[in-house]
């Protein structure tokens, strides 16, 4: 079994919108995460879904996944004080329905520009080897600093840039969140950054550029220029 965890309980600082949290804005009258879900909806190897929400958003994102005709989402649950906190209540609503050896795919609701591919070399990377990191390429050199003075320079092909999805077996991340809380570790930024704290060996699959994630206005009308691209293409055979 393969499950997706799609984390959408953040509240959009950053993108400046007074009106909703970003993971709701709308493009073509589509919000933001029900584009993200239908990449997981409309993959044939995906068994389940469930979203973390802000808890006040949750009516509306289960009226539009009806709209959507969205069936393999089986729960919509609120999140917690932090991100670590909001996967674990995720976890724990998948935890009932999947069997031992189940994949959980936690991706952040808005990165709806994911590849039906990515989530297919995802899912073959845990049953192989575990766990699989989405990263790309590092495009800029990175460097270290200290008080304003450059400390390192890092060899631009050595670097990646994680993203979403991370993927590993459900039991196994499950487990990881159990000993975070029995040690009193609430602040793990992902759950790459969880597994490896606690010795699971992590393993690579390279994304798609385009798979960003919609934080700031720019991210937008980026998306908005995928989107229309896409739709262009089907429409004149491009």
């Amino acid at each position: 079994m393969n499950c997706a965890l799609i984390f959408a309980g953040g509240t959009g600082q950053r993108m400046n919108t007074k009106t909703r949290p970003k993971q709701f804005l709308e493009l073509h009258g589509k919000p933001i995460i029900i584009y993200t879900i239908e990449v997981f909806e409309n993959h044939p190897d995906i068994d389940a879904i469930v979203v973390v929400c802000l808890e006040d958003w949750i009516p509306f994102l289960r009226k539009k996944l009806i709209h959507y005709d969205i069936a393999k989402v089986i729960d919509v649950v609120p999140g917690g004080a932090t991100g670590q906190e909001s996967i674990r209540h995720g976890i724990d609503a998948l935890m009932p329905h999947a069997g031992e050896d189940a994949a959980v795919l936690v991706h952040d609701g808005v990165r709806p520009l994911l590849r039906p591919e990515t989530i297919s070399d995802c899912i073959r990377s845990v049953q192989e080897r575990g766990s699989a990191i989405t990263v790309t390429p590092a495009i800029e050199t990175i460097v270290q600093e200290s008080g304003g003075m450059v400390t390192n320079v890092i060899e631009r092909q050595a670097c990646r840039l994680a993203k979403a999805p991370q993927c590993f077996k459900l039991t196994e991340l499950e487990a990881a969140h159990r000993k975070a809380e029995a040690d009193g570790l609430h602040d793990f930024i992902d759950s790459a950054s969880m597994m490896r704290h606690y010795g699971h060996d992590l393993y690579t699959v390279e994304g798609s550029p385009e798979n960003i994630k919609i934080t700031t206005p720019s991210d937008f009308y980026i998306f908005r220029a995928f989107v229309d691209a896409r739709e262009n293409s089907q429409i004149f055979g491009l």
